[in-house]
């Protein structure tokens, strides 16, 4: 099962919430390379910070970003990303010219999965267990 230091609090909910993220640059265009590339995880770990989520893993490829971040229960996927993309295209458009050429740094597009510690083969096991409810 979980182990109790992979939980967070937050107000009165004790929570653990990761989302796996996966997007592309518009026409999958191959611009996340080079300083670009050091600079949108500069980005993404300031906004991180900022926000008060964790980054568990990043993977900035040529044409497309794999971002596993922890956040709160009251962060809904929409936002996250919104949030991610929307600074890295500001930030990123404005420091690096040749990326204006571009209609939008990003396709609107994303991927979302959820994950935790324990798989939802476990879960349901769990809950199906019939001493999970004698009394």
């Amino acid at each position: 099962m979980l182990v109790q230091e992979d939980y967070k609090t937050h107000n009165h909910v004790k929570f653990l919430v990761n989302y796996h993220f996966v997007w592309i640059p518009k026409r999958r265009r191959k611009v996340l390379t080079g300083a670009i590339s050091t600079r949108i995880r500069q980005i993404f770990l300031e906004l991180a910070i900022e926000k008060g989520w964790d980054i568990l893993a990043l993977e900035v490829a040529p044409d497309h970003i794999h971002l596993f971040v922890s956040v709160k229960p009251t962060d809904t996927p929409h936002l996250v990303v919104k949030a991610f993309k929307g600074h890295s295209s500001y930030y990123l458009r404005k420091e690096f010219p040749e990326l204006l050429k571009m209609p939008s740094l990003w396709t609107s597009s994303y991927f979302v999965s959820t994950a935790g510690n324990v798989s939802s083969e476990a879960i349901r096991k769990y809950i199906e267990d019939p001493h999970h409810g004698s009394n």
